[in-house]
């Protein structure tokens, strides 16, 4: 178990320092995100073998996590290679960080290596359920796979939006339940699998709830919906402001009126 967090860990430090040397390089650091999520993916797989062995459930765990890496890690770096040009989010922390920018980037990321290193753990918490594949993993396959799928569906949704209507504010199909489906289903995505993992109320089940638990709390109140709705509030204007007023900031939910979003408070779950 120890080899195995150990090494992930190290996985995770050395990927993100890379990370950070290629944004201060290329002043492009869409590829951070990208990054992130091959190098989560890898370093969980990688843990899981070294400390819950190739059974049944780790390997269904291990086989969802790098499915998971691949097809997030290849959406996010081939939008990086698209676009020229920094992201807006990762823009604006260097302005606000000035001369410090390139060594407090690089803290940061060491911290979101942390955030990678916790999932590869509680991944491993959820591989090491005792017991022959059950129900249980199978409830939490499907689930893991729908999220794949609902994320997969609001990525393109948003592309083809962007290409028709550039410079709009997206509210077509999935983004008009929620101003962040794909933040939402990247949630669910570990939700489904600690559904795997969970045994009972012991410490190894709790370790198999962190992940989902740090999930939602970057998604919603770090590094995914607070600075990105700060820059659409910049870049869009008023029609940004009206499309918050109408839909749900994470999980979906129909969407209201202008009237009715000035009388209610926005669902910002």
């Amino acid at each position: 178990m120890i080899t195995g967090a150990a090494t992930a860990l190290a996985v995770m430090m050395l990927a993100m320092a890379a990370a950070a040397l290629i944004a201060e390089r290329t002043r492009r650091s869409g590829f951070v995100d990208g990054i992130w999520s091959l190098s989560s993916g890898f370093a969980g797989a990688l843990s899981i073998g070294l400390a819950a062995g190739w059974t049944g459930r780790a390997v269904l765990v291990a086989g969802l996590i790098g499915l998971w890496a691949l097809r997030l890690g290849r959406h996010l770096l081939s939008r990086s290679f698209a676009h020229v040009g920094d992201d807006p989010r990762y823009a604006a922390l260097r302005r606000e960080w000035g001369e410090a920018a390139p060594r407090r980037m690089f803290l940061f990321l060491q911290t979101q290596a942390l955030a990678g290193w916790l999932l590869a753990l509680s991944a491993t918490a959820m591989a090491s359920r005792p017991g022959p594949v059950d129900w249980q993993d199978g409830l939490g396959l499907f689930l893991a796979l729908a999220a794949i799928c609902g994320e997969g569906l609001a990525d393109r949704t948003l592309n083809r939006f962007r290409r028709e209507k550039p410079g709009a504010v997206c509210d077509r199909g999935l983004w008009g339940w929620s101003r962040h489906p794909n933040y939402f289903f990247e949630w669910l995505f570990w939700v489904g699998l600690a559904l795997t993992g969970v045994g009972g109320l012991d410490l190894r089940s709790a370790g198999a709830l962190l992940a989902p638990a740090i999930m939602y709390a970057l998604l919603v109140h770090v590094s995914g919906i607070p600075p990105l709705e700060a820059h659409m509030a910049r870049s869009r204007g008023e029609a940004f402001a009206a499309y918050r007023r109408r839909v749900s900031a994470f999980f979906p939910w129909p969407s209201r009126t202008d009237a009715q979003g000035e009388s209610q408070r926005d669902r910002s779950r």
